[in-house]
C-alpha cells in the first residue's frame, strides 16, 4: 500500500472510532487508535473502563471491529494492544 493510501486509510479508521467514541465514554470508557499495520490490522488502546471491564472483548469485537470492517472492509480486524 502506498504511503498516501495508507493514510488515507487511517484517516478513516479514525473517523470511523470517533463516531463509536461517545457511546464507549457514555459507559466510562474510551478508545485510542494506536496504529494501522502494513497487514490492515487496527491496533486500539482501550481506555478508562473499557481497559478494565470484563466485556471488553465482546465491545471490541462485536461492537468497534464490526463497525470499522462495516466502513472498510479491507480492514482484516481490529485488536487491543
Amino acid at each position: 500500500m502506498t504511503n498516501s493510501k495508507s493514510e488515507e486509510l487511517i484517516k478513516k479508521v479514525k473517523n470511523v472510532i470517533e463516531q463509536i467514541r461517545p457511546h464507549l465514554q457514555a459507559d466510562g470508557g474510551d478508545i485510542r487508535f494506536v496504529e494501522l499495520t502494513s497487514d490492515n490490522v487496527v491496533n486500539v488502546e482501550l481506555l478508562g473502563a473499557c481497559g478494565t471491564c470484563p466485556m471488553s472483548t465482546m465491545t471490541l469485537k462485536a461492537g468497534v471491529e464490526q463497525a470499522v470492517k462495516r466502513e472498510l472492509p479491507e480492514i482484516k480486524s481490529v485488536e487491543a494492544v
